[in-house]
């Protein structure tokens, strides 16, 4: 590796330069891989609840830095710092209640047997390697590291070459609040300048597990390399959320609903609105909310109060962006809205809706991880319940319909998807499980199921 390869933050919405960082050199991460096994070693043998009380802390120091992180967040890739500081509180809820409840879902479990004494414990695996992405560069990180520090485990993040501000930031948010120096870190890792780092990183055999938020070729490389050497994956990966809309629905609810769930971060979310299933005898009144609603959207600068809508993170994330659009429309696609890429600086991409969209086109068949909308007509239910599950994601999905029992046995029962909401959007909670079915990965991130995707699950037993 080149002792210049560096990473370079460009602001997404000016195209200018923020900084440049030294990239981590593969020495420095074997170095960084032997202080966080020896961190490890002491950090799990703190009691919990000092470990616990240090999670306290990060929350604390979070709520007390919110601007400058949003605006980092603003800076390094776009998100309107409104959203960038509900982002942060985010983190901060997430490590509050992990501190509060890791000793609840880390407590041992007694079992009866015919021996003396019979229990399940939940020990630490070791260190573990953190792949995170650069749309929720803080939320995806804390979500995963808060319940893998309070069970006793160091991290190594490895964060998305275009915020490397933000992956040093909560380096020093960790430190701040008095985690132990070595237990998380965060090399900055240039995989164009060394594409073997990272799989020389799943290899090492002091990396006990390896989480993934990213795409889901991303997810099947990791797993390929992890899944060689017997490593334990978590991967959360792309989705292609169908929202169902019955013919019963409240349609100003539900495309209110729809519009927020699309829009959030730019459109650039896993979990976002991404096809809106509706019923044929609602859909024109559905379609002319929606347009009302994305007629609201406000885009401009990320550092504007006003701003509902900032640049998309990359110009290249963009421009791939559009040829879906047009890919889509040149297949018969009918463009509502939107649909032209702006002149002028910066990565911007305009609210964009599409209608009489259809399997085989890419906005129904691919993941459209921008401010794009697509609404597909169903005939009744059936057909409306088929068109969601014909998609190769399984992460989220939604139903709105006045009859809130239908709507959850639809939902429960038949929406092949990691989380089902009726007549609302798509969100993660720091108190459920997160996580997808089929190629939207395996595993669950947060809640009691959550810390102990990343646990040795022990038995022990005394005669």
């Amino acid at each position: 590796m080149s002792l210049t390869a560096s990473l370079t933050a460009l602001n997404p919405a000016t195209g200018r330069v923020i900084a440049t960082y030294p990239a981590a050199t593969a020495s420095d991460v074997r170095g960084a891989v032997d202080s966080a096994h020896a961190a490890y070693l002491a950090w799990r043998d703190v009691p919990l609840a000092e470990r616990c009380r240090v999670l306290d802390r990060v929350a604390d120091v979070l709520r007390g830095r919110i601007d400058a992180l949003s605006g980092l967040m603003a800076d390094e890739m776009g998100k309107p710092v409104r959203e960038g500081r509900a982002e942060v509180e985010k983190c901060a809820t997430g490590c509050a209640y992990f501190a509060a409840r890791a000793a609840e879902f880390l407590a041992p479990e007694l079992v009866a047997t015919d021996f003396a004494a019979s229990y399940v414990c939940y020990r630490p695996l070791g260190v573990l390697l953190a792949i995170m992405p650069w749309n929720f560069p803080l939320w995806q990180v804390v979500r995963f590291a808060a319940p893998a520090l309070a069970a006793g485990n160091a991290v190594i993040l490895k964060h998305a070459p275009n915020v490397p501000g933000c992956a040093l930031a909560l380096v020093d948010v960790f430190a701040a609040a008095g985690l132990p120096v070595g237990v998380f870190q965060a090399p900055l890792i240039d995989i164009d300048a060394d594409p073997g780092i990272v799989p020389d990183l799943i290899v090492d055999p002091r990396i006990a597990g390896v989480t993934l938020t990213g795409s889901t070729r991303a997810g099947r490389a990791v797993a390929a390399v992890a899944g060689a050497h017997l490593k334990k994956t978590v991967l959360e990966l792309g989705g292609s959320d169908a929202y169902v809309v019955l013919a019963d629905a409240d349609i100003d609810a539900a495309a209110a609903a729809c519009v927020t769930g699309r829009m959030i971060n730019g459109g650039q979310s896993c979990i976002a609105a991404k096809r809106f299933i509706v019923e044929a005898p609602v859909r024109d009144a559905f379609e002319r909310r929606v347009v009302d609603g994305l007629a609201a959207v406000v885009m401009g600068d990320p550092h504007d109060e006003a701003t509902t809508l900032g640049p998309m993170a990359r110009r290249d994330l963009r421009d791939a962006l559009h040829r879906q659009v047009v890919g889509s429309v040149a297949a018969g696609a009918r463009l509502i809205v939107g649909g032209e890429v702006p002149s002028g600086p910066g990565a911007f991409y305009p609210p964009t809706l599409l209608g009489d969209v259809r399997p085989g086109m890419p906005a129904f068949d691919e993941e459209l991880f921008g401010p794009v909308a697509v609404i597909v007509e169903a005939a009744d239910e059936e057909e409306a319940i088929a068109l969601a599950n014909a998609s190769a994601y399984g992460l989220g999905a939604a139903v709105f319909t006045r009859d809130a029992a239908r709507g959850e046995a639809i939902v429960r029962d038949r929406l092949e998807s990691g989380a089902g909401f009726v007549n609302a959007f798509v969100r993660s909670d720091p108190r459920m499980p997160f996580g997808g079915v089929r190629e939207s990965g395996y595993g669950r991130e947060l809640g009691r199921w959550g810390i102990r995707e990343w646990v040795n699950v022990k038995t022990v037993v005394r005669a």
